[in-house]
């Protein structure tokens, strides 16, 4: 078993934003594989607020679904921080430190 320090990358948006014709959280997957990043994952909330207030929730009637997005990214600390150059948006970004264990 082999502990290491990382940083925990964490992007929290929602499913309508788009960035170059496609949904956001794809750009961020697509640009994290491409600058060699170890590990990206997207989560779908089923509900959420931000700082606006406006409660995004799924539901039966609704023709547009704007649900929290939550991206989380794993890598050394040199390597997210010159990743967020290109990819920062005025989106709620955290960045922690983080054990990663590798049995």
């Amino acid at each position: 078993m082999k502990i290491v320090k990382k940083k925990l990358l964490r992007i929290f948006t929602s499913e309508d934003k788009k960035k170059g014709g496609k949904p956001y959280y794809k750009f961020i997957l697509e640009k994290a594989r491409e600058y060699g990043l170890e590990g990206a994952t997207v989560f779908r909330g089923i509900g959420g607020y931000g700082r606006e207030g406006y409660i995004r929730e799924e539901g039966f009637f609704k023709l547009r679904s704007s649900l929290p997005i939550v991206i989380e990214i794993i890598d050394e600390e040199e390597k997210i921080k010159k990743f967020l150059e290109e990819v920062k948006e005025g989106e709620l970004i955290t960045l922690e430190d983080v054990e990663v264990i590798y049995l």
